[in-house]
């Protein structure tokens, strides 16, 4: 496949998760050794994990997504795990971060017209697929790590993070305008000096 088909080809592009990370991610889970065994048989499956406890997701589309994922690295402090799921961009943020976010979203928001697209937040109570281990091939583009997970403790950005990344994603939004762009050898008079 062409790099254009596969947007996510980059430096985020990781071979797999690390033996620590495979160990955080199953923690989530009720039963841990479970998750690992069946990662040991299984590499290439993917596995439904309860969010709240190690971690809570945040679910951008994945061109928004992908524009918090280049303000976390590119001006902020980076990012935790992020993972790709059926066109959706899985950004693993600390527990509590679903119960915050939505309410800083709509204080954001206030008085205008959704530059942010809706952001689905998932904490306590919600589970989410999360790719497996290592990618296998024919399901690479619908489910992968773009940062896995190394660390027993990798360090999540809270709502606060989060939010910031959203308002910039927001910000650098490619516009799309009808009207032809001003021709730039045009001269251009200031009129306000009129007499």
């Amino acid at each position: 496949m062409s790099t254009r088909d596969e947007p996510f080809t980059d430096r985020f592009d990781v071979c797999g998760v690390t033996a620590d990370g495979a160990a955080w991610l199953a923690s989530a889970g009720t039963y841990p050794r479970s998750t690992l065994s069946l990662w040991e048989d299984h590499p290439a499956a993917p596995v439904v994990l309860p969010c709240g406890t190690a971690f809570d997701v945040v679910s951008a589309p994945a061109v928004f997504g992908r524009r918090m994922l280049d303000r976390l690295w590119d001006e902020g402090p980076g990012s935790g795990p992020v993972a790709t799921f059926r066109g959706r961009m899985l950004l693993f943020a600390a527990p509590g971060t679903a119960q915050r976010l939505p309410s800083l979203l709509r204080w954001e928001e206030f008085g205008r017209t959704g530059a942010i697209p809706p952001l689905l937040c998932h904490g306590t109570g919600d589970a989410v697929t999360v790719p497996a281990p290592l990618s296998a091939a024919k399901s690479a583009l619908t489910s992968r790590w773009l940062v896995a997970p190394d660390t027993r403790h990798p360090w999540l950005p809270g709502p606060e993070i989060l939010l910031w990344a959203a308002v910039r994603a927001a910000r650098t939004a490619v516009r799309i305008s009808i009207f032809p762009p001003a021709d730039q050898d045009a001269k251009v008079y200031d009129v306000s000096r009129r007499r």
